[in-house]
């Protein structure tokens, strides 16, 4: 007896497993809150140097300006300059305008802003780039501190893939939340860049632990037939938290606010550890029998099953515990060690890394839209929700393989043809845009249920780990692509578009995992045949 017998046995989708969907909806929607905050956290209003004796009548403080600050060749008033000696001074009264020494000998000269700088504070009061002046020669930090919180991000992948196979899914989603608590809040109290910038980036560790335990957690409770539909309906919970951030940004001006915001729903996320449970897929795998023994008749007795104690006996679930060939201590080197999970780990990296860099790609390219920070981030928000539909239909009609391998080959095509569409055009701009969010968030919602499906229950957190973390790597990178376009303006979208295409053309090497059990150990998946369309074939004769 397996494991699907024993789920097959105390119902394998029911209240108990709808029940710890709903439990773990809230890690899933802080996620978008924190990786996207840099949105509003980290915006730069307009600004210019801060002069004293700045009129407070408005309609005069232009003529005001231009007589003390330069123009950029956009027309814009500079931002990280002013003149040495006024220009010309605005003369109402007398209708004339005063030369100064200095511009009847030529040019003017700038010197850089020395008394700071003032903010158009009328779409966001407070962001870190007017607390610490993280502008002009100090840019660069604003860009470090997200950076920062991605390399966070990467190394607390790799830990909690690491400890959580060997100290159980549940014990570390609450290690995850308190730590974004704590680390959250004392974010928001920073007294310096240097202490903000350490706290995000430990953070971003911290909420790598969501994205590593929340969806094994969710899956090794679920029969085969349903996982497809309760994957999908826990990837909306992104799409919510995409949107519920457009809201928050709206309604709180304030960066320490906003941070405090979305830090604070941790505390009920705490208290519903509670309920959570463990999953007794790993306790098997561990030789905890009796605690899986105890988790499964709570599964049984909630959705309706009855079960009784002799027919999950500690001696049958000893059978199963002892069937499973655990390795003792998962680590990564076991990821390469055997032909099969070696070349599903190499394949996985190479269409994580290009999901990520894809999807950041666009979602930081949102100027062709011309509408404001909120709007963006709502319509960005909003065109996920048909997109995970259609995730939701293909991977059962044509399965896990071609469903990853045609979401990225689309996002390539919109990124090859948004190349070659004139910039003026721009409602053709905006259209490509929308298209490419939809399908890089398909592609997003795909491989995380897809790689889960692949690596065995012993290795599945480790794997999420380690293709996460290259993942990670790939949404750090992609803001640099951008600078691409001072070789050639359309560069960046190229890069985006072939590294998508490329990892399209690797997805079809993966082995197709639909109708198939989870697979328990590594010789599981050693024994499936290395051939995709071979499965494929079998199933048809099958059918």
């Amino acid at each position: 007896m397996g494991f699907e017998e024993l789920l097959d046995e105390v119902g394998g989708f029911g209240f108990f497993q709808l029940r710890n969907v709903a439990l773990l909806a809230l890690p899933r929607v802080l996620l978008p809150l924190h990786f996207l905050l840099p949105i509003f956290l980290s915006a730069v209003p307009a600004h210019h140097c801060a002069l004293p004796g700045t009129p407070d009548n408005f309609s005069h403080q232009d003529a005001w300006l231009e007589a003390r600050l330069p123009r950029e060749p956009d027309g814009t008033f500079s931002s990280c300059l002013h003149f040495a000696h006024l220009r010309t001074l605005p003369n109402a009264t007398l209708g004339r305008e005063t030369q100064s020494p200095g511009e009847l000998e030529g040019e003017p000269s700038t010197v850089p802003c020395s008394q700071g700088w003032e903010y158009d504070r009328s779409e966001l009061s407070s962001t870190i780039v007017t607390e610490w002046d993280l502008v002009c020669e100090r840019r660069g930090l604003n860009r470090i501190a997200s950076t920062f919180f991605f390399l966070g991000v990467l190394v607390g992948a790799v830990v909690f893939g690491y400890l959580s196979d060997r100290f159980g899914r549940r014990r570390l989603l609450l290690v995850a939340y308190v730590s974004v608590l704590v680390l959250g809040l004392t974010s928001a109290a920073s007294v310096s860049y240097v202490m903000f910038a350490i706290t995000r980036t430990l953070t971003g560790s911290a909420l790598a632990g969501f994205t590593i335990i929340v969806l094994p957690l969710e899956l090794e409770w679920l029969d085969v037939e349903h996982r497809v539909v309760a994957g999908t309906l826990s990837s909306t919970f992104w799409t919510a938290g995409t949107m519920l951030l457009a809201l928050a940004g709206y309604l709180i001006r304030d960066w320490r606010w906003l941070l405090m915001a979305v830090t604070l729903p941790c505390v009920p996320g705490i208290l519903s550890i509670w309920w959570v449970p463990e999953s007794a897929r790993w306790l098997l795998t561990q030789g905890r029998v009796e605690e899986a023994q105890r988790y499964l008749l709570h599964c049984a007795r909630l959705n309706g099953r009855p079960v009784g104690e002799d027919s999950l006996s500690q001696e049958a679930l000893n059978r199963v515990s002892t069937g499973e060939q655990v390795v003792p201590r998962p680590s990564y080197l076991d990821l390469f060690r055997t032909p099969q999970i070696r070349h599903i780990s190499l394949c996985c990296m190479v269409v994580w890394f290009a999901v990520n860099f894809s999807y950041y790609g666009l979602s930081l390219d949102s100027s062709g839209l011309r509408l404001n920070v909120y709007q963006t981030q709502l319509l960005f928000g909003a065109v996920e929700l048909p997109s995970k539909l259609m995730v939701c239909l293909l991977i059962r009609r044509v399965g896990r393989r071609l469903t990853q391998a045609g979401t990225l080959l689309g996002a390539a095509l919109t990124f090859g043809i948004r190349s070659l569409v004139s910039s003026e055009a721009s409602s053709w701009s905006t259209a490509l845009m929308v298209m490419g969010k939809g399908f890089s968030e398909a592609a997003f919602t795909t491989v995380y249920l897809f790689t889960s499906e692949l690596y065995p229950t012993v290795l599945r957190p480790t794997g999420m780990g380690l293709t996460a973390l290259v993942g990670r790597l790939g949404g750090s990178l992609a803001p640099l692509a951008v600078l691409l376009d001072g070789v050639w303006l359309s560069l960046p979208k190229l890069v985006y578009g072939g590294i998508a295409l490329l990892a399209a053309c690797t997805a079809l090497l993966l082995p197709e995992t639909r109708q198939a059990q989870l697979p328990e150990t590594i010789q599981d998946v050693e024994r499936k045949s290395v051939r995709p369309s071979l499965q494929e074939e079998e199933m048809q004769v099958q059918n």
